[in-house]
């Protein structure tokens, strides 16, 4: 009988510990997978952040330059055009003088400035919002890969059941809303 009860007991004080086990286990990988997709999700924030910051001040920069070309390519213009409209020769003196100063500007600006041409900053600025929205897919599809290894742990059996037990909710996935599926417009 001794033997019967020490076995009995035994066993019980393997499965208590073999349950103690896999509870414990469990338990830390709900935990670490629920820390994998809040990680995963400050990331996707850290994306949108950046494009928030980044974009209007790169799309004003780009404006800037865009404007100071285009201000100064119509000064241009009107120069020549004042030249070829002068009747006189001080009106041509004059005429001249002013498309001199505005080409000397405009040859400034490049010399200065090779980089300063408003189709480069546009091609750099489709550049920078590629690569953010690149960015930004690939933190959402990580975030969302993160969700599907949590949602279905926690949907596995046994571990719905400790997953209830502990209070551990299922995550939410990314979804893009209707007006994602339109051509996003840049406008200047």
């Amino acid at each position: 009988m001794k033997k019967k009860a020490l076995l009995v007991g035994l066993v019980l004080v393997v499965l208590g510990f073999g349950f103690y086990s896999v509870t414990i286990g469990t338990y830390n990988k709900l935990v670490k997978l629920d820390e994998e997709v809040k990680s995963a999700w400050a990331q996707v924030e850290n994306q949108l952040q950046r494009r928030n910051d980044l974009i209007p001040n790169l799309v004003e920069t780009v404006k800037g330059y865009a404007k100071h070309e285009k201000d100064l390519l119509i000064e241009v213009t009107k120069a020549r055009a004042s030249v070829a409209g002068a009747k006189s020769i001080q009106e041509k003196i004059k005429a001249n003088n002013q498309l001199t100063s505005a080409l000397s500007r405009l040859l400034v600006v490049v010399e200065r400035y090779p980089d300063l041409k408003a189709n480069e900053n546009f091609l750099r600025l489709q550049d920078e919002l590629a690569g953010t929205e690149n960015r930004l897919a690939v933190e959402r599809r990580r975030y969302n890969e993160a969700v599907r290894r949590y949602n279905t742990a926690l949907r596995s059996f046994p571990t719905n059941l400790l997953a209830k037990f502990f209070g551990f909710k299922r995550a939410t996935f990314f979804k893009a809303p209707e007006a994602a599926k339109k051509v996003p417009r840049v406008k200047f």
